[in-house]
């Protein structure tokens, strides 16, 4: 999740037309087409598997001091609380932030080839390790936390966490599991114009669920088998539904920057950030504060007066999460965490799907007929059955392949090569692989855990560890 820093006064929002001017700015010509890519990782200490809390000596504020004394990162600051990184001075390289439950992400640098992407991501690993290894602290990529309880997840002191935490369990069973035990791995890519965000934005919507099933990463809960190809998915069927899910409204006549706009005035505010404090707005509506109406039906009293400004926009927009997000970019936010590979893929994946024309026409030839039951019944069955989930007269698993094939000839077009004179269809390869065998990692690490880890959950800390 997004890491507010404390900045100059924004300007007052205008009117509607400045919301969607927003994300109309974020409009780009092909050649200043970027990639960005996040991922979370799960940490944990080494000797005893517990997960690691904020504070202490081998805590996470002791990894980013680290990442700090020895590589030159910056603290990003509440009050005192370092509660994120930004890049070295003189360099861009992204930001470090943590996740309610101490998940440790990187938000990368805006890169142009996959190959940037893998070469960020091994540089970011090695640090990590580099620092971890002293501290005894490691990390695994997976899409949840395999064994620990929500009680015993460690609870980050980041202050916008705290309204979150608060409000999730009235609109949702999962939304604390969401929070605190998921991870994730997410890629932000651009648009040409209104048009090209819409056709993005649909392609991309329908094929969440796909993404889902290759990536699928979290069979595990507790220590035990959950039923689940992806738990983190099923955890999102019932999250919070005013701000999450397909966004069935993209697929209609008219579908735009306004109409995106829209729905983000009426899905429900958490915060209002002021002078270093979130002030819990929680169920407000964004049209209201605009109206001047939070003070209406909310009492404190530093509301009185409030206008909302732009920098208020931006926050509430990183508190949308529908399947793919509109910003000033298009985020894709269907995928489990996973290993390195997996890390490089989804990134791979989408630009194959997007960013070549002809790959994109194809991809939206195979999802434009698909209605809105059907997208609404992969979403709901894929996190359960994976590349087993019926479609039509086929599988999900048809599907997947279907689009690799796309996505593939979608890198190679764009012609891309690397150090090692490959383009960046190297990077597809893990997922031809999972797609090629029909199992998953979920499918993989089941087969580890009811064999050679003879049920035995710890394995996974030690056998899959990326550092």
């Amino acid at each position: 999740m997004s890491t507010r820093e404390a900045s100059a006064a924004s300007p007052p929002i205008g009117s509607k037309a400045d919301l969607i001017g927003w994300s109309a700015k974020g409009s780009k010509p092909k050649d200043k087409w970027r990639i960005g890519t996040e991922h979370e990782k799960i940490l944990f200490h080494t000797d005893t598997l517990a997960p690691v809390p904020y504070d202490g000596p081998r805590g996470v504020r002791a990894l980013m001091d680290g990442l700090m004394t020895r590589f030159g990162w910056q603290p990003i600051l509440e009050g005192e609380t370092v509660i994120a990184l930004k890049s070295p001075e003189g360099l861009d390289r992204g930001s470090v932030s943590l996740e309610p439950g101490g998940q440790f992400e990187l938000s990368g640098a805006t890169v142009e080839t996959i190959h940037d992407v893998a070469v960020e991501t091994e540089a970011h690993l090695a640090e990590v390790r580099s620092i971890g290894e002293d501290l005894g602290i490691g990390m695994l990529g997976l899409g949840f936390t395999p064994k620990y309880t929500r009680a015993e997840m460690p609870v980050m002191p980041k202050r916008r966490y705290g309204v979150m935490t608060k409000y999730m369990p009235k609109v949702g069973s999962l939304g604390l599991d969401m929070m605190y035990r998921t991870c994730t791995i997410q890629v932000n890519l651009d648009y040409a114009s209104e048009a090209d965000m819409v056709q993005k934005l649909r392609v991309s919507l329908a094929l969440q669920p796909i993404a889902q099933a290759i990536f699928a990463n979290s069979p595990f809960t507790e220590g035990k088998p959950n039923g689940f190809q992806s738990m983190r998915g099923h955890v999102w069927t019932d999250t919070d539904n005013a701000r999450s899910g397909n966004m069935p409204f993209a697929f209609e006549r008219g579908m735009s920057f306004e109409r995106y706009v829209d729905y983000a005035l009426d899905v429900p505010m958490y915060f209002v950030y002021r002078d270093g404090e979130y002030i819990d707005v929680a169920g407000a509506s964004f049209r209201d504060f605009m109206a001047g109406k939070l003070a209406d039906n909310y009492t404190d009293p530093r509301l009185r007066g409030l206008v909302a400004t732009m920098d208020d926009w931006s926050d509430h927009m990183t508190t949308l999460f529908p399947d793919v997000r509109l910003k000033k970019f298009l985020e894709m936010r269907g995928a489990d965490g996973g290993p390195a590979a997996q890390i490089v893929a989804l990134p791979a994946y989408w630009v194959g799907l997007l960013y070549d024309q002809t790959a994109l026409d194809a991809a939206w030839d195979l999802v434009k007929g698909w209605t809105t039951t059907e997208r609404d019944g992969l979403r709901n069955m894929v996190p359960r059955l994976g590349f087993k989930t019926p479609f039509r007269t086929g599988t999900v698993l048809d599907i997947a392949r279907e689009t690799l094939k796309i996505a593939r000839a979608g890198l190679a077009n764009r012609d891309r090569r690397g150090a090692d004179g490959r383009d960046e269809t190297a990077a597809l390869e893990p997922l031809e692989d999972i797609v090629a065998s029909g199992h998953t990692l979920s499918d993989r690490m089941l087969t580890q855990y009811h064999g050679p880890w003879a049920k035995n959950i710890d394995h996974v800390f030690r056998d899959l560890r990326m550092l």
